[in-house]
């Protein structure tokens, strides 16, 4: 995302996990993994917040992760989703 140099990045972020991995045809890889809503809901917690926290490390190196919190309203039916805190990283130009 930052490759472009555009967006906000918190938008780019927002963005990022909402992917789901496989669906980029030229980045196979980015994205959160879908064999996750198929896991047991107590490994499924830290897989999701795994992938999330990978995935923004990896593609948006102008945030950082400041927490991120897993919530599963019917995680029965595969439902859950990440509540991700992230700041933005101080750019390293001001000398």
């Amino acid at each position: 995302m930052l490759a472009s140099n555009n967006g906000d990045p918190r938008q780019c972020a927002a963005n990022l996990l909402k992917l789901t991995r496989g669906e980029n045809p030229y980045d196979r890889i980015k994205g959160i993994d879908a064999a996750i809503t198929d896991a047991p809901s107590a490994s499924a917690r830290y897989d999701a917040i795994a992938e999330a926290e990978w995935v923004l490390d990896t593609y948006e190196p102008r945030v950082e992760v400041e927490g991120i919190d897993f919530e599963a309203p019917d995680a029965q039916g595969g439902d859950f989703s990440t509540i991700t805190q992230i700041k933005l990283r101080e750019e390293e130009d001001n000398e």
